[in-house]
């Protein structure tokens, strides 16, 4: 069994708990998901399955689109809801004004220090493990993207204002950082109350599955009908089709050479090859564009 599960995670579970989950009820060794969720956010957690797992290096880089909440007032430090409180205040009057001015100046690339309780390794070590150890945890600010945010919902009315909002954000983004900054913008302590990722990449909330629609499909024998091809998830590559005889040379790991089919392909750019029903063959990697001609080589092979 090959291919992608798109699983609504619940809150709760860990997402390797969600992983052991899944192996179990199919039967199948060969899973892993691609980006880790929080135990109490819910929501898209795409997985893995069978040779799909030599994909996941390329799911990692997907945007991600959020539907959370931010509360004022207080601020923990794990900066959402689960963790210790660090800071409050007795009071917090907001404004829609401030708030939606505040909002505004996260929108773009930005700079922000991932939380210590993140899976970021300092010295090899988890920046988490650190942490729940007392030992000071000093990250790195890193460049990151949010590239739309919108306010969904305000209750403003005190002692503890929340504002639900849409985010969609580049890889490494930390939501719960961008709520507890946007406190800081505003000079008043604030977390994360609440996170689902509603996208992972071409992968939306709608199209994922809860773990007992899972259990009773793969129960039925009918998993199969809620199993994406493995090529899906690297849809963003140029497609080539190749017949009978270019397919033994693809398989074999051999260089090939093709009509040039997109002028904006360059050098390094990857493109993915399949037999002529679509399935994934290989992905090839462009090492030189000659004239009207494509050359590249091997990166991963898919054998059954």
């Amino acid at each position: 069994m090959n291919g992608l599960l798109i699983v609504d995670k619940p809150k709760g579970m860990t997402s390797q708990q969600v992983v052991g989950r899944v192996r179990k009820l199919l039967g199948i060794k060969k899973i892993g998901h691609t980006g880790t969720l929080d135990p109490q956010v819910d929501g898209v957690l795409p997985l893995c399955i069978g040779n799909a797992t030599r994909v996941a290096e390329y799911m990692l880089h997907h945007n991600k689109g959020y539907v959370g909440e931010v509360t004022f007032g207080y601020s923990t430090d794990t900066q959402d809801s689960s963790g210790e409180i660090v800071d409050r205040v007795d009071a917090v009057n907001l404004t829609e004004d401030l708030v939606r001015s505040a909002f505004s100046g996260f929108l773009g690339e930005i700079e922000q220090t991932p939380p210590a309780y993140s899976a970021v390794k300092v010295n090899g070590k988890r920046a988490y493990d650190l942490a729940r150890r007392g030992e000071k945890v000093e990250l790195t600010p890193r460049r990151v993207t949010i590239y739309s945010l919108k306010i969904l919902e305000m209750r403003l009315q005190p002692p503890f204002p929340r504002v639900r909002f849409a985010i969609e954000c580049s890889k490494g983004t930390y939501v719960r950082t961008f709520c507890h900054d946007l406190g800081q913008s505003i000079g008043i302590p604030a977390h994360m109350s609440a996170l689902t990722r509603t996208k992972s990449g071409p992968f939306t909330i709608q199209a994922a599955h809860s773990l007992e629609q899972i259990e009773q499909l793969s129960g039925n024998g009918q998993i199969g009908q809620i199993l994406l091809p493995t090529s899906v998830a690297v849809q963003e590559f140029p497609m080539y089709a190749v017949n009978e005889q270019q397919i033994r040379r693809v398989l074999n790991g051999m260089q090939m050479t093709f009509p040039l089919q997109d002028n904006r392909l360059a050098q390094d750019d990857r493109i993915r090859i399949e037999d002529r029903f679509g399935q994934l063959l290989a992905i090839y990697r462009v090492v030189q564009i000659d004239g009207q001609s494509v050359h590249c080589k091997p990166e991963k092979v898919f054998k059954e």
